[in-house]
C-alpha cells in the first residue's frame, strides 16, 4: 500500500506525544517523593529558587523539572515574572492526597513496569507468572496510593448504599470479609464509616498485611479489624454479612475457586461485593483510553499474578461483565446484578 504522509505525520506526532508522557512519568514520581508539587501548592507562584529553599533541594535542578512540568502542562509558567504555580486542578491532581483524583500513585506503578520489564519478558518467553509479591515494592505503595482516593470518594457515598440492605446490616454490626485486601485502604475506610460492624481483611502476600496493620493503627480502628494472611480460596471464617473484593478477582489463577469459598462462607442472606475494572464485553469495545491503562496493567502485572497461582486462569483486568457473571454463578449464586459503576469501575452484586 502507498505511504500515507499526512497520516503518517499525524502518527508520529502521536508517538511524539506517548514519548512526552514517557519521559514525564519519572519526574512526576521525583515531585511527588521530593515534595516539589505540595511546596509549590503551599507558597503559590514561585521561582525555582524559592521552591528549591523550601524542599531543600539544589536551585538547578529545580529550574530543570519546573520546565519540564510546565511544558507538560502539569503547572504553569508565568514568563513576565519569571514564576512557576499550580492551578486548582493541578493542585487537586498532583499535590492534595484527599482528591478522588490525586494521580502521584499511579506513577509508582508504572516505575514498577518499568523496573520489572526484564523479568515480564523472560515470563512471555517461558509462560510462566510473577507473583504479586515478587514484583518491586513500588508497585504495592501506588496501587494503595492510586486507588485509595477512588475509593474514598465511592465506597462508602455510592456503592455501598446501591446494595440491597447492605448500609442497614453494617450500621447495625455485620460481620465483614475484605478479601485481597492489600494494604487496607477498603477495610479502613469500612471500618471508620460503621463502627459497630466487624471487620476481617485477608491477603496472600505478608507484607501487605504487616503495612495494613500499622495504617489501622494509625486509623485508629485497629480495635475492629483483623488482618490475617490467607489465600481468597481459603480465607477462614463463615456467616458473613457481606464478602468483598476490590480489583482482585481478575488476578487470581482460580477466581472460580475463590467463589466457590465465597459463597460457603456467607450468611444466608449475605453478599458478596464485587468491584472491577470496568469493561465491556467485547475487546472492540475497550478500544479507548480506559482500556489502555487497563490492558497495559494486565498485560505486566495482572496476567502475570493470575499465571503464578494454581488454575492461571488471566481473567484479565478487561475481563467484562458476561465472564464474571459466568464465573460467579456458577459458584452457586443465584442473583446477580451490575449494582453500579464509575468510568473505571463496575460494582457487581452476587447473592446466594
Amino acid at each position: 500500500m502507498p505511504l500515507d504522509e499526512a497520516g503518517m505525520n499525524a502518527f508520529v506526532g502521536k508517538l511524539i506525544g506517548d514519548m512526552g508522557a514517557a519521559f514525564t512519568a519519572p519526574l512526576i514520581v521525583l515531585g511527588d517523593r521530593l515534595g516539589l508539587y505540595k511546596a509549590l501548592a503551599e507558597i503559590g507562584p514561585a521561582t525555582a529558587d524559592a521552591l528549591a529553599e523550601r524542599t531543600d533541594t539544589f536551585p538547578r535542578y529545580v529550574r530543570e523539572w519546573l520546565a519540564a512540568q510546565a511544558a507538560a502542562g502539569n503547572v504553569s509558567y508565568d514568563a513576565d515574572a519569571g514564576t512557576f504555580a499550580m492551578s486548582p486542578e493541578q493542585v487537586l491532581a498532583f499535590a492534595d492526597e484527599t482528591s478522588p483524583v490525586f494521580m502521584p500513585g499511579a506513577y509508582d506503578i508504572v516505575a514498577s513496569m518499568f523496573l520489572d520489564g526484564e523479568r515480564v519478558a523472560d515470563a512471555f518467553r517461558s509462560g510462566e507468572g510473577i507473583g504479586w509479591g515478587e514484583h518491586n515494592t513500588c508497585l504495592f505503595r501506588g496501587t494503595e496510593r492510586f486507588f485509595r482516593p477512588g475509593y474514598a470518594a465511592n465506597l462508602v457515598q455510592s456503592w455501598l448504599p446501591a446494595l440491597d440492605g447492605i448500609v442497614a446490616k453494617l450500621e447495625a454490626g455485620a460481620k465483614v470479609a475484605d478479601v485481597g485486601c492489600g494494604h487496607g485502604a477498603t477495610t479502613i475506610i469500612m471500618a471508620q464509616a460503621f463502627p459497630r460492624a466487624r471487620f476481617y481483611g485477608f491477603d496472600y502476600h505478608v507484607p501487605s498485611v504487616e503495612r495494613a496493620r500499622q495504617l489501622a493503627r494509625e486509623a485508629g480502628v485497629a480495635d475492629r479489624i483483623q488482618f490475617e494472611v490467607a489465600p481468597a480460596a481459603a480465607f477462614p471464617g463463615s456467616g458473613y454479612d457481606l464478602v468483598a473484593f476490590f480489583d482482585c478477582l481478575h488476578d487470581m489463577g482460580d477466581p472460580a475457586g475463590a467463589a466457590r469459598h465465597v459463597r460457603e462462607s456467607l450468611a444466608a442472606d449475605g453478599t458478596w461485593m464485587v468491584v472491577e475494572p470496568f469493561a465491556h464485553d467485547e475487546l472492540r469495545d475497550n478500544l479507548n483510553p480506559v482500556g489502555r491503562v487497563f490492558y497495559a496493567a494486565s498485560t505486566m502485572i495482572c496476567t502475570p499474578a493470575s499465571r503464578a497461582q494454581d488454575g492461571a486462569c488471566c481473567l484479565g483486568a478487561q475481563a467484562g461483565e458476561a465472564r464474571l457473571r459466568d464465573t460467579i454463578t456458577q459458584a452457586g449464586f443465584g442473583r446477580f446484578r451490575r449494582a453500579t459503576e464509575t468510568p473505571f469501575n463496575m460494582v457487581l452484586e452476587a447473592r446466594p
